[in-house]
This record gives structure tokens, C-alpha cells and sequence, in this order.
């Protein structure tokens, strides 16, 4: 009886332990879940992949939102389209909140944020201007009404959904208008503004939204639980050699190397290099906008640095390649906004650099491929020497010393043993000398 009651009094104490802490597991349960991810850089492929990756994972984990917090100058309108179709089409609500103070959301960054089922923005922030630019050119006036007309349909066709201003925002577009986010909230581009994201998401709790699609939802944000969602190694990288300067360099570094390893045969690690550094900026550039004209000038730079090395041309040819050089690098991304450009410093310092070093290499290549003729009893002719026993007149030969071998030789004229003589000629293994008067001090 005893065994059975101390039994019984276990599973009670047991039991109301399981009790116990089922209300803290409930509670962490209960806490909402906010995914978030940190835009703070240009538009681009690269981005939009990252967006397409925090959406699927807030939709497969059942996030109550996904926040991006933004800062951006803008971008690709290619990769701006794929991102908002991404949140247009997320079944998490996704908020867009341009911050901190001194963030902005320009360009693309203002159809992202006019995308997001809530717009909200810090103080002393910004967001607009947004107007298209066609990558590397300017359009003839047709072809400008056709790209605001595009961007300012695109605009509208979730605008109008969002029950946003339609006029201002695109007013952001046509005429490249700019708002505080004071302003914004005034002309009803944005939901709100706020401080951080703690005080962004306790404004938003409670708060009713109606979706893309015309349902409705009210965001249940209190003591949310925020997970920032990182960059994986992948996106890391890419995001790096997106940097058209990077891309440049590595192109440049590259081509050095692998001409270094053709110029020296055998030493491989510098071919290797050169290799895998030149594919990673082939990589880059692919998810660049790139101007095919640049490309010719950075050919015809090439070919004309190889003709100043083959002709003399007192460095006209090669002025004029480092001059296509030098273009070709500046102009070699179409860059929509500058921060997507080539620096102007680093192009000038690279092709100059590239430049100089080229011509210096070319030179070196092609005297040693000259060299190559210059071998055997040819490359004694013009040396110095010693007569070793006495050389006689009419074709006698005698034998010389010459650059620590022992040659026979003749000359026209006897000279005596130990004479220093010059190498003028050879016939056949004979070589040919004349006696060398040397000065003497008076």
C-alpha cells in the first residue's frame, strides 16, 4: 500500500509539472513571428534574389509579416519588377520601412515601397524620384514618353489596389518628385511614420489591411518576435562582385596574369589565377547592364597597343590605345543611377596603369623572341676575345677564347698570341676576327 501510494503521489507531482510549464511554452508559441531583411544597396539581381528568398521562407514558416528595412539609391527597373512581383504576390503582409534618418528610397526603392501592403518611413528620410532612365543613353522624345508611360502604368497597377495617391506617386515618375516622409504621409504615399521598428510594429498592431486580392486582415504585431534573416555566403559574394569596380579590377588583374603565364611558360599559378580572376569578373559583368561599345574600345585598345610594340609609331598608337582604354573602362557599365557605375578614378588609374604595363611587357616578349635567332656561333659575333696561339695571315687558324669557349679562328691579318681581338663573322665552325686596338694612358 505504501509502494502504491508514493506511485501515485510521483505521477501527481509529475503531472502538475507538465502543468506548469505548458503556459510558458504556450506563450513563446503565442508570441507573433517577424521576419526581416535589410535592403541597404543598389537594386540589382543579386537583391532580388535575396527578397525571393526571405519571402518563400516567411510564407513556409507562417511569419505573421516580413519587414524590409530599406535604404537604396535605386536600381535595375528589370530586377525592381521581379522584387515587387514578389510581394504583390506573398501570402505574409510585407511592410517597407525606409530607414534610418539620412535612409532613402529612390528610384526603384519608391515602387518597392509603394508595393508593400504598409509604407512606412523614419524621419528624416526620404523617397521619389523615380523617373526611368534608359541604361547608357539619352532617349529621343518618343522613346522617353514610351518609358514613363510604361513605369507610370506599372506604378498605377498596384497603387490603385493599395489605395494609395495615385496622382502624387506618379507624379514621382513623370516629373521626378521627391517626398520627406512628412510629405509622403500628408499626400497619403505612405501608412506611417516611426521611430524604429519596435515602434513601427506596436503602431501596427491591431491594424487592418486589405490585401492585394481585396481580403482583409488585421496584423496581430504585439511583442512580436524579430528575426533578422542574414545574407547567405552565396548572396555575400555576388553582392560583391556586383560592385562594377570589383568586376573591373578582377578583369584587368586577370588579363595581367594570364599574360604574365603566356610570356613565361610553366610558372602556373599565375595562369591559374589569372583564370578564375577573369570568370568571376565575366560573372560580375553578367549581372551588370553592360554597352556593347565599350567592349569594341576595349578590343581596339588591345589592338592598338600591340601595334605601337610591332611598328614605330613614337607613341602615337599606343596614346591612342590607353585612350580607348580609358573609355571603354569609363562607359563599360550602362549604369542607370552613378552608384552603379565605374569610379572615373579607377578607370583613368587602371587603364593607364594597364596601359604602360602592356607596352612594357609586349616590348620585353618580342626582344627575347628575337633573341631566339641569336643562338649558337651567330650569338659570338661582336664579342670580344683572346687569342690563345698566334692566328697566321692567309687563312691560317689559330684558336680564340670567347665567352669562356674555345673557337677556332682566322683573320686577315697574323696577330700574335694573346691579343684581344673582336668576333666580325663566321664561316662555318670558323670564326672570323680582327685585331682590337685597346687605349692606353699616356
Amino acid at each position: 500500500m505504501q509502494k502504491r501510494g508514493f506511485l501515485s503521489l510521483l505521477v501527481m507531482l509529475l503531472a502538475l509539472c507538465a502543468f506548469s510549464l505548458v503556459p510558458a511554452k504556450t506563450s513563446a508559441q503565442s508570441a507573433p513571428l517577424v521576419y526581416r531583411l535589410e535592403i541597404r544597396d543598389t537594386i540589382q539581381p543579386v537583391t532580388a534574389w535575396r527578397l525571393e528568398r526571405a519571402i518563400a521562407q516567411a510564407n513556409r514558416d507562417h511569419a505573421a509579416a516580413l519587414l524590409i528595412d530599406l535604404d537604396t539609391p535605386g536600381g535595375l527597373l528589370e530586377s525592381t519588377r521581379q522584387m515587387v512581383g514578389e510581394i504583390l504576390s506573398s501570402r505574409v503582409p510585407v511592410i517597407v520601412y525606409i530607414s534610418p534618418a539620412g535612409a532613402r528610397g529612390g528610384s526603384a526603392g519608391f515602387f518597392l515601397l509603394e508595393s508593400a501592403d504598409i509604407a512606412a518611413m523614419a524621419q528624416g528620410t526620404n523617397a521619389g524620384a523615380a523617373h526611368p532612365v534608359l541604361e547608357g543613353s539619352t532617349p529621343d522624345e518618343t522613346m522617353k514618353q514610351k518609358m514613363e508611360n510604361d513605369a507610370a502604368a506599372f506604378l498605377r497597377s498596384y497603387v490603385t489596389r493599395r489605395g494609395r495617391n495615385v496622382p502624387v506617386a506618379e507624379d514621382a515618375v513623370r516629373n521626378s518628385k521627391a517626398y520627406s516622409a512628412d510629405e509622403a504621409l500628408a499626400q497619403h504615399l505612405i501608412d506611417l511614420i516611426a521611430a524604429d521598428d519596435g515602434q513601427l510594429l506596436a503602431a501596427l498592431d491591431g491594424r487592418k489591411i486589405t490585401r492585394l486580392d481585396g481580403s482583409t486582415l488585421t496584423l496581430g504585431l504585439g511583442k512580436a518576435q524579430i528575426v533578422t534573416i542574414e545574407p547567405t555566403i552565396r548572396e555575400k559574394l555576388l553582392g560583391h562582385l556586383a560592385n562594377p569596380n570589383l568586376a573591373l579590377m578582377l578583369l584587368v588583374g586577370g588579363a595581367l596574369l594570364i599574360y604574365l603565364e603566356f610570356n613565361t611558360p610553366g610558372t602556373i599559378v599565375p595562369g591559374a589565377l589569372g583564370t578564375v580572376m577573369v570568370l568571376l569578373a565575366i560573372f560580375a559583368l553578367d549581372l551588370l547592364p553592360i554597352r556593347h561599345t565599350a567592349l569594341l574600345l576595349l578590343v581596339a585598345a588591345a589592338v592598338l597597343i600591340t601595334l605601337e610594340v610591332k611598328f614605330t609609331s613614337h607613341g602615337v598608337l599606343g596614346l591612342a590605345g590607353i585612350v580607348c582604354l580609358t573609355f571603354g573602362t569609363l562607359t563599360l557599365v550602362a549604369a542607370p543611377i552613378p552608384e552603379m557605375g565605374v569610379h572615373p578614378g579607377i578607370a583613368i588609374g587602371l587603364s593607364a596603369g594597364l596601359g604602360f604595363i602592356t607596352v612594357m611587357l609586349l616590348r620585353l616578349a618580342i626582344r627575347a623572341r628575337r633573341r631566339k635567332f641569336l643562338i649558337g656561333p651567330a650569338a659570338l659575333v661582336g664579342s670580344d676575345a683572346t687569342t690563345m696561339d698566334e692566328i697566321g695571315a692567309e687563312g691560317g687558324v689559330g684558336h680564340i677564347l670567347v665567352q669562356g669557349e674555345i673557337w677556332e679562328a682566322r683573320a686577315g691579318a697574323p696577330i700574335r698570341s694573346g691579343s684581344a681581338v673582336r668576333v666580325t663573322g663566321i664561316d662555318g665552325d670558323v670564326l672570323t676576327v680582327t685585331s682590337v686596338v685597346l687605349a692606353t694612358d699616356n
